[in-house]
């Protein structure tokens, strides 16, 4: 079953990864109606696999690994949390704005947006992904024990 907890919570980053960079994607260029409603589809892929992550990578912390009493005296651990926490909050103005847009899509209109809303965006969406790079970083440093001030 550990094996199975690990499948699942490396397919849900890279899920997760990929939905970000599909948004990027489609912020690029003008929103019609059609590519703002594959945002809202990333942006949904996004939140379901934050959410398996954070649920499998705690049921590994307690149940399926080393136990909290390894990831809690590790330092490269606590700092991956940290940091998805601030990756997760960071999501929040993303997530608000694409879905605002649902009223005007339904009517079949270009979402209401602004330039610099857009610009804003991508900018989050890019720490978000210097941040998931930087918990790649912790999390090769947590499995080869750097960091760890157990008993």
């Amino acid at each position: 079953m550990t094996w199975f907890m690990a499948f699942l919570h490396h397919l849900a980053a890279f899920t997760l990864v990929g939905a970000l960079v599909a948004e990027l994607t489609l912020l690029q260029d003008g929103l019609a109606p059609k590519s703002a409603r594959m945002v809202l589809l990333a942006d949904l892929a996004y939140g379901i696999s934050a959410g398996t992550i954070l649920i499998v990578g705690l049921l590994r912390v307690i149940y399926f690994e080393r136990g909290t009493s390894y990831y809690f005296y590790s330092v490269p651990f606590i700092a991956k949390a940290s940091i998805f926490l601030i990756v997760g909050l960071l999501s929040i103005y993303p997530t608000v704005e694409f879905l605002s847009w649902r009223t005007s899509l339904n009517q079949g209109q270009d979402p209401i947006t602004t330039t610099r809303k857009l610009h804003t965006i991508r900018s989050i969406i890019r720490w978000e992904l210097f941040g998931i790079g930087v918990i790649v970083l912790c999390a090769t440093l947590m499995a080869q024990g750097v960091g760890y001030l157990g008993r």
